[in-house]
């Protein structure tokens, strides 16, 4: 039957703000969203231009009656329908300084949201939401994307076993080359909106990349960063936000750290990789080679941990659960933005029954996650403008 989806049901249905033309990110979570069958692309405010929002919904083919022109049309229009055809869910893929007020205006409206990162544009918006979502009992969920690879979660259980026994030191990294031109002058679109303080946020580089890079690290080794000393650039005449950051970090529990990104660095396509060392053993993870988890210990071979194989589940079913396909056989970006469209939805969908998702289910960025991220970027900048002092961030 059309809609249904034997594994899981019937189809959730989902919304979309953003992802109109020229847009990256929002074909990203389209494609992610309907990997595995059981949630269907339903309505959208695609763009701010109505008839941009339009052909976004042409190429979608969608009922063009789902296709509107405004957020608050876009919840007006979903509302007026029976329950049993609205949206379960949206998906917002706009520029940072609409997640907040998207995000609130659907929770309060009674829909679930899905968020892309980072979640708000300071504190103050993040504890806000946080504070909305609460109230909603609304599922959300933030697209930290990386803590869906496999292997992240295999790093992750591992340390939670001890296997690295206690914890020293992290050096986490996402370089990119991408903006060492001045390609926000050139009629780049997605460079404009980035290098934008207003619709991207004052931490440039350290928001776009250095937010993955702080919820990597605190995701796989369960610590918080609790200082930071930061030393942002602007290495671009004319730019208005840095495009260059490097940071000393101070965790829980006395580890020591490093992080760094950059939009400038020659060379570097999307470079996230993280080390985390430990007294026992260290373990490595490169973004670009996913499917495969390095582990070091003292005078001993080099271990080599590849997703696919048995032994994976074994050591972390988190892991085995976001394994789409048999050893040998790559898988990486799309299919981790993928496997948290399904522990998100298995989530909305335990809410929807009035039961308890599986705790599997909720291996997902939560709005916590989104108000640690705005933390981390305040403690970031206001580090820089003292002149790369230590800054300590907010417990709780």
């Amino acid at each position: 039957m059309a809609g249904e989806n034997s594994a899981f049901g019937r189809d959730l249905r989902m919304g979309m703000v953003g992802g109109g033309p020229g847009s990256f990110i929002g074909e990203i979570h389209r494609k992610a969203a309907r990997m595995d069958g059981g949630i269907r692309l339903v309505a959208g405010a695609f763009s701010s231009d109505p008839e941009k929002s339009r052909q976004t919904g042409r190429e979608q083919r969608l009922d063009p009656r789902r296709v509107y022109g405004s957020v608050a049309e876009m919840i007006r229009g979903e509302l007026a329908l029976p329950q049993d055809e609205r949206i379960d869910f949206v998906s917002i893929v706009t520029p940072n300084h609409l997640h907040f007020p998207v995000s609130r205006d659907f929770l309060q409206a009674g829909f679930n949201v899905v968020c892309d990162k980072p979640m708000t544009m300071d504190v103050r918006e993040a504890l806000a939401l946080r504070a909305i979502v609460r109230k909603s009992k609304k599922v959300f969920a933030l697209t930290h994307n990386y803590p869906g690879y496999p292997m992240v979660k295999l790093a992750r259980d591992m340390i939670r076993q001890g296997d690295l026994g206690r914890l020293l030191k992290i050096i986490v990294q996402y370089p990119q080359a991408w903006l060492v031109q001045p390609l926000e002058r050139r009629g780049s679109k997605q460079a404009q909106w980035r290098t934008d303080p207003k619709r991207s946020g004052a931490a440039g580089c350290m928001g776009d990349l250095g937010t993955h890079a702080a919820n990597l690290a605190e995701y796989v080794t369960g610590l918080h960063i609790r200082e930071i000393c930061a030393d942002l650039t602007t290495f671009i005449p004319g730019r208005r936000i840095p495009d260059d950051g490097n940071c000393l970090v101070r965790f829980d529990r006395g580890v020591k750290g490093v992080l760094i990104s950059s939009q400038v660095s020659i060379g570097e396509e999307n470079d996230l990789a993280i080390w985390v060392y430990g007294q026992k053993r260290s373990l490595e993870w490169f973004q670009e080679n996913p499917n495969e988890l390095y582990v070091r210990g003292i005078e001993q071979p080099v271990q080599v941990w590849r997703r696919g194989n048995g032994y994976i589940g074994v050591k972390s079913p988190a892991a085995a659960r976001a394994m789409r396909v048999p050893f040998g056989h790559p898988e990486g970006y799309i299919s981790a933005f993928a496997n948290l469209y399904v522990n998100i939805g298995a989530t909305i969908r335990a809410a929807l029954d009035g039961v308890k998702p599986d705790p599997l289910a909720l291996d997902f960025p939560t709005v916590d996650d989104g108000v640690r991220g705005m933390q981390f970027l305040e403690a970031v900048v206001r580090s820089n403008q003292l002149g790369s002092k230590w800054v300590k961030l907010p417990k709780g």
